[in-house]
């Protein structure tokens, strides 16, 4: 039975992604594993922006200061 978490910070993704991305990542483990769809879970989980640290800084002092993945 695979289990995959995805974690991420509560930024507006919208229910069609979280869709997309549940699709998509049992569709890779039935083609690279042969595993049963019906038995593959996907969990994703939101977390806070105050609740998630990067390089010892709280994501969402980070986004008031414009820093964002793709801006470093």
């Amino acid at each position: 039975m695979p289990y995959v978490k995805i974690e991420l910070t509560r930024e507006g993704v919208t229910r069609e992604q979280k869709q997309e991305l549940i699709s998509g990542i049992t569709n890779l483990i039935t083609d690279v594993l042969n595993k049963d769809p019906h038995l593959t879970h996907v969990v994703i989980q939101e977390i806070e922006l105050e609740d998630w640290g990067y390089a010892g800084v709280q994501v969402s002092v980070l986004r008031e200061k414009g820093i964002t993945a793709d801006k470093k």
